[in-house]
């Protein structure tokens, strides 16, 4: 017995696969799944920076892009500065975590 190919259907498939091919996003811009998964890792962080008690969570600002999270703003000491990486780092899902927190 012979298989009979739907064309029409074949073509939509290629036509999905060439499109896709060129969504890939580019180095200075999230890409959505991108978007969403840094979004979820902002908010991880930021929670978990505002339950720590020996933080000041509103003085301390966390971004992500691509995977990388950012810690910026100002603190009293340096065991804040520690402290702040350290919580990060314990949330896990990202690639790295720059700390640019200062001293006040």
């Amino acid at each position: 017995m012979k298989k009979k190919y739907n064309l029409p259907a074949l073509l939509i498939v290629a036509a999905l696969a060439a499109g896709t091919a060129g969504c890939a996003s580019p180095p200075t811009q999230d890409g959505t799944g991108e978007y969403v998964d840094d979004t979820v890792i902002t908010t991880k962080v930021k929670a978990a920076i505002f339950n720590e008690p020996t933080l000041k969570a509103l003085q301390i600002n966390v971004e992500t892009f691509k995977g990388v999270v950012q810690l910026s703003g100002f603190v009293v000491s340096r065991s804040e500065i520690d402290k702040a990486s350290e919580v990060a780092r314990k949330v896990g899902g990202m690639n790295s975590v720059k700390n640019d927190l200062q001293l006040k």
